[in-house]
Formats: C-alpha cells, sequence, structure tokens
C-alpha cells in the first residue's frame, strides 16, 4: 500500500507509543524521582534516625496541629461543598453562575493572597483588628486563622468533584421524592446522597490531603511560632533552613506518606464506584 493511500490508523501504535513513553518519563522525573528521593534521604541516616525526628516534641506538636486543622477543615467543606453542589445541580436562581465563580475562585488565586487578605481583615491592624483585640479574640497566629485559610484553599475539591454528578444525574428523582411528600432533608439523604456517596468521599479524601499539605496561606497567618502554630510543611521548611535535613526529610516522608494513602483509599473508591471521580479530582 502506498504511503497516499496509507489509512489514518496505520501509524496509530508507534505514535501512541511514543506518546505513552513521553507521559510515562515526564511521571517519572516530575513525580516519581523526587518523591523517592525524599524517602531515600529521610532513611539515609538509618529508621532509628528518622523516627527520633518525627517523636521530637516540635515535629509531634506539628503533626498534632495538623491533623487538628485538617479534622476542622474537611467536615466544614464537606457541608459548603455538598450545599454548593446541591445549590448549583438542583436548583435554579439569579447568581448562579457568580457562585460557580466563587467556588472555583481558591482555584485561580495564589494562596499567599488568601492569607494576606486573611491578615488584612482580622490582623492586629486589620479591619477587625480593634474589635477582636477588645474582646481578647486572636485569629492571625492563633488556630482560627489557619483554619480559615485552609478551608479556603481547599473549598472547592469536595464541590467540584461532586457536582459534575449531581448535574449528570439530573432532577427527576428528587422531583419524584418531592411529589410523594418527602421533605428536603429526606429527598436528599435517601435519593442524593446515595447516588454521589463514593464521589463525594472522594472529594472528601482530595480535600483532606491538601489540607495536611497546604503552605502557601497558613505560612502567612501562622506567625512561625515553632511548637505551636507551625504546621508539617512550615516545620519541614524550619528544619530544612536549619540545615536538620534528616528532620525535614522525615517529617516530608511522613507527609508524603499520608499523601500516598489518601491516593491509594481515592483509587479504591473509584473501583467500587465504578466509574472515576471528575471535577477537581
Amino acid at each position: 500500500m502506498s504511503a497516499r493511500f496509507r489509512p489514518a490508523h496505520a501509524d496509530a501504535p508507534a505514535f501512541n507509543a511514543v506518546l505513552i513513553g513521553a507521559a510515562l518519563a515526564v511521571a517519572f522525573m516530575l513525580l516519581v524521582l523526587p518523591l523517592a528521593a525524599v524517602f531515600v534521604e529521610a532513611l539515609r541516616r538509618g529508621l532509628p534516625v528518622a523516627l527520633d525526628a518525627i517523636v521530637e516534641e516540635d515535629s509531634l506538636a506539628a503533626i498534632r496541629l495538623t491533623l487538628v486543622v485538617a479534622a476542622i477543615t474537611v467536615p466544614l467543606n464537606l457541608v459548603g461543598g455538598v450545599a454548593a453542589a446541591w445549590a448549583v445541580a438542583k436548583c435554579d436562581f439569579p447568581g448562579k453562575r457568580l457562585l460557580v465563580t466563587l467556588i472555583e475562585l481558591p482555584f485561580s488565586v495564589s494562596p499567599v493572597i488568601a492569607g494576606l487578605v486573611f491578615v488584612l481583615i482580622f490582623g492586629a491592624q486589620g479591619w477587625l483588628g480593634g474589635w477582636l483585640q477588645a474582646r481578647d479574640i486572636q485569629v492571625i497566629f492563633a488556630l482560627p486563622g489557619l483554619v480559615l485559610a485552609t478551608v479556603f484553599v481547599t473549598f472547592p475539591f469536595v464541590a467540584r468533584t461532586v457536582m459534575p454528578l449531581m448535574q449528570e444525574q439530573g432532577r427527576e428523582e428528587e422531583e419524584a421524592a418531592a411529589t410523594l411528600g418527602a421533605t428536603g432533608f429526606q429527598t436528599f439523604w435517601r435519593v442524593t446522597l446515595p447516588n454521589v456517596k463514593w464521589a463525594l468521599l472522594s472529594g472528601v479524601l482530595l480535600c483532606n490531603a491538601r489540607a495536611m499539605g497546604e503552605f502557601g496561606a497558613v505560612s502567612v497567618v501562622s506567625g512561625h511560632i515553632r511548637g505551636e502554630t507551625n504546621t508539617m510543611p512550615l516545620h519541614v521548611e524550619i528544619l530544612y533552613n536549619e540545615y536538620q535535613f534528616a528532620g525535614a526529610f522525615a517529617v516530608a516522608a511522613l507527609l508524603a506518606l499520608l499523601g500516598l494513602v489518601t491516593l491509594a483509599a481515592k483509587s479504591i473508591l473509584e473501583r467500587l464506584s465504578g466509574r472515576p471521580s471528575g471535577g477537581a479530582a
């Protein structure tokens, strides 16, 4: 067969092989190799040294704070994200497009800018700073500020994971439930939630992973108070800047391990649901 009349799919296997090879090479260089380097450096001086760095007092304080921030952030975003997704997918109202834009806003705004905005509002010299100080309420350089910054950055994950599935399913089942006399809560609990539960859990996992790994916004509002307002990413930065490389890579390896566990759990949920979850994933 001449090249002039060669079928369009004749070169597809070779072309696909080149694309797959290029994708694997990029993934290896940018994802696998750096991740492997973190674990190698963490264990370079042996497992006992790495474990000692993790159980050090400031490291444990950073781990506890990270888990507390995530434990507060995820439920808040679970409720807010589901409510936002429900409103967009199941309701028609003025300002619907604006709501979608606001949901996606944290994806387009730098986390550092978000942190600065919270300092401007709640800081000592901020818009509400005087009112908060008069009532002995501290937001910036304290747990509330860390939670606010993390909630802002991670808000889209639940909403953007659940919203496409809700839109795809339409409103027929909810309308039928309402016709039969079900309340709004009953409709959500017995009709909507079972249809999106796997996507919802996937969004929660993504939100949790980002909450534990957030650096930019948290760095601005934390004040970097060792043992008090340093989360795990901030603690890694401090240890690295102080040339405590064993401790820095040990804590970084623990954080990476948490991320890998989250990724594995997300993959299991996708298998259980029988389809990949979309949206922010």
